[in-house]
């Protein structure tokens, strides 16, 4: 059976970019007849929050998503620190000391805007004890190479992770695990078999495919779709600080808010009221809109354009 997953950071409330990526994922899996976890991404100690967590389960239920599974990851420290003995085992983790700024001074930008580690510390060696002894960051060592990808809509995503974003961060200075390491360990505890993500994260892919080679891990397939933008002056940018769901929730009702996604996403072409079971029955990913939407909050309703 294949199994999916939806897994929001529980940083702040749902927005409307959530909102529509919960509901490409659920009329994915539930065309599929796939099992669908809830895996709610609460890590960070400095911005995720218990109620967070719960007001992102309670709104998605609202807007009529249902899961067979949720998962939070700070119960998932086990699995975490076996990966990481894993990768020590084989001498591929590594202290890094090079601060934000540092790396501001001497990173090159990547090709999604993030910052390539230059490899700084690569040569370093963990302590003699073994990883928990120290309270640096760790990277891992990433062997060169070009890894073939192919997401389902098409689009190559092959890469050379090391070459194009440099050793990825797999445990922060706060002692919290990287997304990375995360995403690819729960994935496969999980037993996911397909990915459906927007298009923000697609430069991921090389790099955690490269973790779970060195996990030895299976690969799921990926689809990545578009996204919901704003515009702020002259730039573009998600859809996200400009309203969140606590403010559409005063606005619309589940079923308006769902025609919106649904015209959004290129499903409907007129915005009328309609629910995820609705859309469930001639749902096709030939009929999702490829490019990104510009949408705007008028501080009344969800504007396209």
């Amino acid at each position: 059976m294949d199994v999916g997953r939806f897994a929001p950071s529980t940083s702040g409330r749902a927005h409307p970019g959530t909102l529509l990526a919960a509901l490409l994922c659920w009329l994915d899996a539930r065309s599929r007849g796939a099992r669908l976890v809830l895996r709610l991404e609460d890590l960070d100690p400095e911005r995720c929050r218990p109620e967070y967590a719960e007001a992102m389960r309670a709104d998605l239920d609202w807007l009529g998503l249902d899961f067979d599974a949720t998962e939070r990851q700070r119960e998932n420290g086990r699995r975490y620190e076996a990966a990481l003995d894993q990768l020590a085992a084989a001498d591929l983790l590594y202290p890094c000391s090079c601060s934000r700024a540092r790396l501001l001074e001497r990173a090159d930008r990547a090709a999604d805007g993030s910052l390539r580690y230059p490899g700084t510390c690569r040569q370093r060696s963990l302590p003699a004890q073994d990883w928990r002894a120290g309270a640096e960051p760790l990277r891992v060592r990433l062997s060169e190479g070009l890894i073939a990808l192919h997401d389902e809509s098409g689009e190559d995503l092959s890469q050379d992770p090391a070459a194009a974003l440099g050793d990825p961060l797999v445990r922060r200075r706060d002692g919290a695990i990287a997304y990375q390491l995360a995403s690819v360990v729960d994935d496969a505890a999980e037993e996911v078999t397909r990915v459906v993500r927007g298009r923000d994260l697609a430069a991921s892919t090389g790099t955690q495919a490269a973790l779970r080679s060195l996990l030895d891990l299976s690969h799921p397939a990926h689809r990545h779709h578009l996204l919901l933008l704003e515009r702020r002056g002259d730039k573009l940018a998600k859809l996200h600080g400009a309203v969140d769901i606590a403010a559409l929730r005063q606005v619309y009702t589940a079923e308006s808010l769902c025609g919106v996604l649904a015209q959004a996403a290129g499903l409907r072409e007129h915005r009328q009221p309609t629910t995820p079971t609705e859309l469930l029955a001639s749902f096709r990913w030939e009929r999702v809109a490829r490019e990104d939407r510009v949408m705007h909050w008028t501080g009344e309703t969800l504007e396209l354009g």
